[in-house]
């Protein structure tokens, strides 16, 4: 398959990370359909990470497997630090990017804004989940906490500038989702080539 015009090779990574903790293998490609295959022995976190590929046109491969045995942070955290890695070594120099995006996504009664910078300094506001949400259990294994863990393992490991508001919102898988789905929209824009984009979007030169 051909590149998209205005890059010179695709916009794809695979890595692999191998730990006491878990084993992850996870393959990116950024110019994708949103096609997916997602198995991380966690199953609302596969449907999180499906949400994204899906809805930010990245086609996306997980297999990983871990100590969920004891909790499923370490697996979930892990896949969130390849994936951040993966983002970041598949936009290359960023050279022709959008670099900026940002999204409003409801889920019913939930309500979730996300904002995106490709700016290559790691940061992460994250506000607005309800009281208690952090200790609701989600599909029998993924605590409300690991969100905030997901955002900024990829955050920091992708160099991305993310801001994620929760406006409203009932039911602890409604906001999950919208989250994920409004930081997929936003990144789906950022990642996006501009044609009236020539070389790196930053006036210094280096993203």
């Amino acid at each position: 398959m051909s590149s998209p015009v205005g890059i010179s090779a695709p916009r794809v990574a695979h890595l692999q990370r191998e730990t006491s903790e878990s084993s992850i293998d996870l393959s990116l490609n950024l110019d994708g359909t949103g096609v997916s295959d997602i198995r991380t022995s966690v199953p609302f976190y596969d449907h999180l990470l499906t949400a994204f590929a899906k809805h930010s046109l990245c086609d996306l491969t997980v297999r990983a497997s871990g100590d969920i045995e004891i909790d499923v942070h370490h697996t979930v955290e892990d896949v969130g630090i390849v994936l951040g890695q993966a983002i970041r070594q598949a936009l290359g120099d960023k050279s022709g990017i959008s670099r900026y995006g940002d999204a409003l996504v409801p889920l019913d009664e939930a309500l979730a804004q996300a904002v995106v910078d490709i700016s290559g300094r790691p940061y992460l506001v994250h506000t607005g989940e309800p009281a208690g949400f952090e200790f609701h259990l989600i599909g029998g294994h993924f605590t409300g906490s690991m969100v905030r863990h997901v955002f900024e393992a990829i955050t920091f490991h992708a160099g991305l500038t993310v801001h994620v508001t929760v406006l409203g919102g009932r039911d602890p898988h409604h906001i999950a989702e919208a989250e994920f789905k409004a930081f997929a929209r936003a990144f789906r824009l950022a990642k996006a080539l501009d044609p009236l984009v020539h070389g790196i979007p930053s006036t210094k030169g280096a993203l």
